[in-house]
């Protein structure tokens, strides 16, 4: 089989292939329910009856299929043939864990309780230094059922509005107002549950001001707008359907987190520069800049104070969203485990590629999973392994974007201990024996991530 690309704009340059080849069983199934090397329509549906043992099957169910397998050019008019049908028995198509639309866990626990399909600067069409910023890589990722969206905010070149783009890097800019229509015209076309919009915003009082009023009238009553009743426990994704929640970092702390970045370190400079931030703030008429901008606000972003020894203290008296690196977690989960994962039962925590990811590349998300992290952060422009287990992950519970945590990670045990994942001492609860019928056709359940993410995926069923 060729496959054809092009090269400099007008050069087309051919190649071949490799691809396995079927195996003998593979092949005397197919020879046994076909004629002359075809496979119909009638035959096919024979085939998904006696063999697949799918008894809701139809003539129609069949010409769904030919009529997919039409776009992987591996469909012949007069039936399919010994490559296409062996591309079949491997596809999605042919899924051997049970592909539904169907939402079958329980939704109405806190989101705290839930995995949710998170995207990392979901604006960008290729790597992090100089690709090109779109609105395409948002609406493509909310048609796979993504449920977080990331959009970096900065002032353009006027500083008179605001706009997306990667700070500090060659990236290309995108209108802000796109990226918001994009949300609202593309947030519920797969899953009716809630998106989470996460702000990193690095503007002026003025233009959160600006952003505030363009949420508010682009996204207008699908808008969730936190009560005090949801200070303590976050609501459920069966409550905020079809709504949009806003994350990020509330004015003040805002500010006091540009300045803790600064190049400075004598604090007497830092507390003037908090307060003339704030000064300013009240200069441009705080009652609309700095509530205004905090009442769209429904899951709070933390800052990371006291760094790695007090980051996971908590508040007992609010909920919030922390964000850190994957070294940051890394460095953790080796002697906080639980700790991690007590935080993550009421708190939501954000994990985000390290910033030498140049390529888009993205990390082990088993690591995030197993200590309660519930949004592991890709990007999802990328490739590869990894990304394939986060689109798997997220083909569960009817592809809704959301799937519910374990029990291990959600309560306390018998004596009030904590589940640590890193522990030595843990009781064996079930013993899962894979057997492997072709390698070619289960060749990444020889990786050890793989066989936790199937194992993963057991606990959660």
């Amino acid at each position: 089989m060729k496959e054809s690309f092009k090269v400099c704009f007008c050069c087309v340059r051919s190649f071949k292939v490799k691809s396995s080849e079927p195996p003998e069983e593979i092949k005397n199934l197919f020879h046994d329910y076909s004629q002359d090397d075809r496979m119909s329509a009638d035959e096919m549906l024979r085939f998904v009856i006696q063999v697949q043992g799918e008894t809701h099957a139809d003539i129609n169910y069949v010409k769904d299929i030919f009529h997919r397998l039409k776009h992987h050019g591996v469909f012949h008019p007069r039936g399919l043939h010994l490559e296409g049908f062996y591309r079949y028995l491997l596809s999605d198509f042919n899924s051997p864990l049970p592909v539904t639309r169907e939402v079958w866990q329980d939704m109405n626990q806190p989101l705290s309780h839930y995995f949710l399909y998170t995207g990392h600067n979901s604006y960008l069409t290729g790597n992090q230094l100089n690709s090109n910023s779109s609105i395409e890589p948002i609406v493509k990722a909310l048609r796979k059922g993504v449920r977080v969206i990331e959009l970096d905010l900065w002032p353009n070149s006027s500083g008179k509005e605001a706009e997306v783009r990667h700070g500090g890097t060659l990236t290309s800019c995108e209108d802000l107002q796109k990226c918001l229509n994009a949300v609202k015209e593309n947030a519920f076309q797969v899953s009716a549950y809630p998106v989470v919009l996460t702000l990193e915003d690095h503007l002026t009082p003025i233009l959160q001001k600006k952003v505030a009023k363009m949420v508010s009238k682009t996204f207008g009553g699908s808008l969730f707008q936190c009560t005090d009743e949801y200070t303590e426990c976050f609501p459920s994704p069966e409550s905020l359907k079809n709504k949009i929640l806003i994350s990020t970092k509330p004015p003040k702390e805002y500010l006091q987190t540009q300045v803790s970045q600064g190049s400075t370190t004598d604090e007497s400079i830092k507390a003037k520069k908090i307060a003339d931030a704030e000064e300013q703030v009240q200069e441009e008429d705080e009652e609309s800049v700095a509530i205004e901008y905090r009442d769209l606000i429904s899951i709070h972003a933390g800052n990371r104070k006291g760094g790695l020894k007090n980051c996971l203290n908590g508040d007992p008296n609010r909920v919030i969203r922390l964000s850190m690196s994957e070294q940051w977690l890394e460095t953790l989960a080796k002697t906080r485990g639980s700790d991690l994962v007590k935080f993550t039962q009421r708190n939501l925590l954000r994990i985000f590629p390290k910033t030498t990811r140049f390529d888009s590349s993205n990390y082990d998300p088993l690591v995030g999973w197993i200590h309660g992290a519930q949004m592991v952060a890709f990007n999802m422009q990328s490739h590869g392994r990894y990304l394939w287990m986060m689109q798997g992950m997220f083909k569960a519970n009817g592809g809704c974007g959301y799937v519910k945590k374990p029990d291990v990670l959600l309560s306390n045990g018998p004596g009030g201990e904590i589940f640590d994942p890193c522990s030595q001492k843990l009781p064996i609860k079930t013993t899962l024996k894979v057997w492997s019928l072709s390698q070619f056709l289960f060749p990444v359940l020889e990786k050890r991530e793989n066989i936790l993410a199937l194992c993963l995926w057991c606990m959660i069923r």
